[in-house]
Protein backbone atom coordinates (compact mmCIF):
# COMPACT_ATOMS: atom_id res chain seq x y z
CA UNK A 1 0.00 0.00 0.00
CA UNK A 2 2.78 2.60 0.87
CA UNK A 3 5.09 1.69 -2.16
CA UNK A 4 1.81 2.91 -4.84
CA UNK A 5 0.90 5.19 -2.62
CA UNK A 6 4.77 6.93 -3.14
CA UNK A 7 4.24 5.87 -6.52
CA UNK A 8 0.96 7.91 -7.13
CA UNK A 9 2.51 11.00 -5.41
CA UNK A 10 5.52 10.74 -7.34
CA UNK A 11 3.66 10.44 -10.64
CA UNK A 12 4.60 6.84 -11.65
CA UNK A 13 1.41 6.08 -11.22
CA UNK A 14 -1.60 8.44 -13.02
CA UNK A 15 -3.76 8.57 -10.23
CA UNK A 16 -4.55 9.06 -6.78
CA UNK A 17 -5.44 7.03 -3.25
CA UNK A 18 -8.94 8.09 -2.97
CA UNK A 19 -9.46 5.94 0.50
CA UNK A 20 -7.30 3.04 1.91
CA UNK A 21 -10.04 0.37 3.57
CA UNK A 22 -9.09 -2.32 5.87
CA UNK A 23 -11.02 -4.71 7.48
CA UNK A 24 -8.60 -5.14 10.56
CA UNK A 25 -9.33 -2.47 13.36
CA UNK A 26 -5.55 -2.74 14.28
CA UNK A 27 -3.65 -3.35 10.88
CA UNK A 28 -0.28 -1.85 10.40
CA UNK A 29 -1.48 -0.49 7.31
CA UNK A 30 -3.57 2.50 9.13
CA UNK A 31 -1.50 4.15 10.37
CA UNK A 32 0.97 4.03 7.69
CA UNK A 33 -1.67 5.48 5.28
CA UNK A 34 -2.03 8.54 8.23
CA UNK A 35 0.91 9.46 8.26
CA UNK A 36 1.08 9.87 4.85
CA UNK A 37 -2.07 12.02 5.06
CA UNK A 38 -4.15 9.67 2.96
CA UNK A 39 -8.20 9.14 4.29
CA UNK A 40 -8.35 5.93 5.88
CA UNK A 41 -12.03 4.09 6.36
CA UNK A 42 -12.51 1.01 8.42
CA UNK A 43 -15.01 -1.99 7.78
CA UNK A 44 -14.27 -4.26 11.07
CA UNK A 45 -15.32 -7.50 9.62
CA UNK A 46 -15.49 -8.44 13.69
CA UNK A 47 -18.18 -6.06 13.91
CA UNK A 48 -20.03 -8.34 11.33
CA UNK A 49 -20.63 -11.44 13.42
CA UNK A 50 -22.98 -13.28 14.62
CA UNK A 51 -22.30 -15.98 17.44
CA UNK A 52 -19.01 -15.83 16.34
CA UNK A 53 -20.09 -16.24 12.17
CA UNK A 54 -19.34 -13.62 10.00
CA UNK A 55 -22.59 -12.36 8.03
CA UNK A 56 -20.35 -12.19 5.15
CA UNK A 57 -23.69 -10.16 3.05
CA UNK A 58 -23.55 -7.66 5.86
CA UNK A 59 -20.08 -6.90 5.63
CA UNK A 60 -19.33 -6.89 2.04
CA UNK A 61 -22.15 -4.59 1.97
CA UNK A 62 -20.71 -2.41 3.94
CA UNK A 63 -17.12 -3.18 2.15
CA UNK A 64 -19.22 -1.49 -0.88
CA UNK A 65 -20.51 1.59 0.86
CA UNK A 66 -17.01 2.75 1.57
CA UNK A 67 -16.28 1.56 -1.95
CA UNK A 68 -19.12 3.45 -3.65
CA UNK A 69 -19.01 6.63 -1.40
CA UNK A 70 -15.36 7.22 -2.39
CA UNK A 71 -16.42 7.07 -6.15
CA UNK A 72 -13.52 5.11 -6.99
CA UNK A 73 -12.47 3.60 -10.25
CA UNK A 74 -9.86 0.94 -9.18
CA UNK A 75 -9.97 -1.41 -6.17
CA UNK A 76 -6.68 -2.42 -5.62
CA UNK A 77 -6.02 -4.89 -3.25
CA UNK A 78 -3.01 -5.16 -0.98
CA UNK A 79 -2.81 -7.43 2.28
CA UNK A 80 -6.23 -7.90 2.23
CA UNK A 81 -6.46 -11.45 3.14
CA UNK A 82 -10.59 -12.11 3.29
CA UNK A 83 -12.18 -13.59 0.23
CA UNK A 84 -14.85 -11.67 -1.76
CA UNK A 85 -17.98 -13.68 -2.91
CA UNK A 86 -18.31 -13.69 -6.60
CA UNK A 87 -21.35 -11.38 -6.33
CA UNK A 88 -18.47 -8.58 -4.93
CA UNK A 89 -16.30 -8.77 -7.48
CA UNK A 90 -18.82 -9.15 -10.25
CA UNK A 91 -19.19 -5.18 -9.02
CA UNK A 92 -15.89 -4.57 -10.02
CA UNK A 93 -15.06 -6.78 -12.58
CA UNK A 94 -11.58 -5.74 -14.64
CA UNK A 95 -11.53 -3.09 -12.38
CA UNK A 96 -9.71 -4.97 -9.28
CA UNK A 97 -6.29 -6.35 -8.94
CA UNK A 98 -4.61 -8.27 -6.88
CA UNK A 99 -1.06 -9.47 -5.71
CA UNK A 100 0.37 -13.12 -4.66
CA UNK A 101 3.08 -14.47 -3.37
CA UNK A 102 3.88 -17.30 -5.87
CA UNK A 103 3.89 -17.54 -9.82
CA UNK A 104 0.55 -18.77 -9.97
CA UNK A 105 -0.63 -20.67 -11.35
CA UNK A 106 1.04 -22.43 -8.49
CA UNK A 107 0.49 -21.95 -5.28
CA UNK A 108 -2.93 -20.24 -4.98
CA UNK A 109 -3.78 -19.53 -1.08
CA UNK A 110 -2.02 -18.82 1.67
CA UNK A 111 1.50 -19.93 3.18
CA UNK A 112 3.70 -20.16 -0.25
CA UNK A 113 6.64 -19.24 0.78
CA UNK A 114 7.19 -22.56 3.04
CA UNK A 115 5.23 -24.53 0.77
CA UNK A 116 8.03 -23.61 -2.11
CA UNK A 117 10.57 -24.30 0.70
CA UNK A 118 8.72 -27.86 1.01
CA UNK A 119 8.71 -28.54 -2.34
CA UNK A 120 12.47 -27.70 -2.87
CA UNK A 121 11.48 -25.61 -5.63
CA UNK A 122 14.40 -23.39 -7.31
CA UNK A 123 12.62 -20.66 -8.49
CA UNK A 124 9.60 -18.70 -6.51
CA UNK A 125 7.93 -14.90 -7.61
CA UNK A 126 4.65 -12.83 -7.15
CA UNK A 127 2.22 -12.63 -9.91
CA UNK A 128 -0.39 -9.89 -10.26
CA UNK A 129 -3.83 -10.52 -11.96
CA UNK A 130 -6.97 -9.30 -12.19
CA UNK A 131 -9.63 -10.50 -9.65
CA UNK A 132 -12.57 -13.05 -10.37
CA UNK A 133 -14.51 -15.18 -8.32
CA UNK A 134 -11.88 -18.34 -8.54
CA UNK A 135 -9.57 -17.63 -5.53
CA UNK A 136 -6.19 -16.36 -6.74
CA UNK A 137 -7.67 -17.50 -10.35
CA UNK A 138 -8.14 -14.07 -12.44
CA UNK A 139 -6.32 -13.36 -15.78
CA UNK A 140 -2.32 -12.90 -14.91
CA UNK A 141 -1.29 -9.47 -16.00
CA UNK A 142 2.78 -9.69 -14.73
CA UNK A 143 4.94 -12.01 -12.99
CA UNK A 144 8.54 -11.72 -11.81
CA UNK A 145 10.73 -14.72 -10.28
CA UNK A 146 13.24 -14.79 -7.76
CA UNK A 147 15.45 -17.95 -7.53
CA UNK A 148 15.49 -20.16 -3.84
CA UNK A 149 18.77 -20.23 -3.18
CA UNK A 150 20.47 -22.70 -0.73
CA UNK A 151 19.81 -21.57 3.01
CA UNK A 152 16.34 -19.51 2.47
CA UNK A 153 14.22 -20.07 4.88
CA UNK A 154 10.53 -18.21 4.73
CA UNK A 155 11.91 -14.74 6.21
CA UNK A 156 14.54 -14.22 3.80
CA UNK A 157 12.90 -15.51 0.43
CA UNK A 158 9.75 -13.70 1.14
CA UNK A 159 12.06 -10.61 1.69
CA UNK A 160 12.97 -10.39 -1.68
CA UNK A 161 9.89 -11.83 -3.40
CA UNK A 162 8.20 -8.64 -0.81
CA UNK A 163 10.95 -6.33 -3.06
CA UNK A 164 9.48 -7.95 -6.40
CA UNK A 165 5.75 -6.75 -5.33
CA UNK A 166 7.01 -3.08 -5.07
CA UNK A 167 8.36 -2.89 -8.69
CA UNK A 168 5.31 -4.96 -10.33
CA UNK A 169 2.49 -3.65 -8.79
CA UNK A 170 2.47 0.03 -8.97
CA UNK A 171 3.89 -0.94 -12.78
CA UNK A 172 0.42 -2.87 -13.37
CA UNK A 173 -1.61 -0.33 -11.57
CA UNK A 174 -0.34 2.27 -13.81
CA UNK A 175 -1.26 -0.05 -16.96
CA UNK A 176 -4.45 0.35 -15.66
CA UNK A 177 -4.88 3.70 -14.65
CA UNK A 178 -3.45 4.64 -18.15
CA UNK A 179 -5.70 3.00 -20.31
CA UNK A 180 -2.83 0.46 -21.66
CA UNK A 181 -4.67 -2.56 -20.11
CA UNK A 182 -7.73 -2.92 -20.53
CA UNK A 183 -10.60 -6.00 -19.41
CA UNK A 184 -12.59 -7.22 -22.65
CA UNK A 185 -15.41 -9.52 -21.04
CA UNK A 186 -12.46 -11.59 -19.31
CA UNK A 187 -9.94 -11.59 -22.23
CA UNK A 188 -7.24 -8.67 -20.71
CA UNK A 189 -5.15 -6.78 -23.47
CA UNK A 190 -1.76 -4.73 -23.20
CA UNK A 191 -1.17 -2.39 -25.71
CA UNK A 192 -3.60 -3.63 -27.64
CA UNK A 193 -2.87 -7.17 -27.93
CA UNK A 194 -4.22 -9.96 -26.05
CA UNK A 195 -2.70 -10.74 -22.80
CA UNK A 196 -2.29 -14.74 -23.38
CA UNK A 197 0.11 -14.97 -20.71
CA UNK A 198 1.88 -12.44 -18.52
CA UNK A 199 4.63 -10.29 -18.49
CA UNK A 200 7.89 -11.80 -17.29
CA UNK A 201 9.47 -8.98 -15.26
CA UNK A 202 13.26 -9.41 -15.56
Amino acid sequence: MVAIARACAAGEIQADVAVVISDQAKAGGIERARQLDLPVVVVNRDDFRIAGRLDRQAFEAALAAAVQQCKVDLVILAGFMSVLSAAFVAQYMGRMLNIHPSLLPRYAGLDTHARVLAAGDREHGVSVHFVTAELDGGPLIVQAAVAVEPGDDVSSLSARVHAREHIIYPMAIQWLASGRLRWNDGHPTLDGKLLSEPVRHA
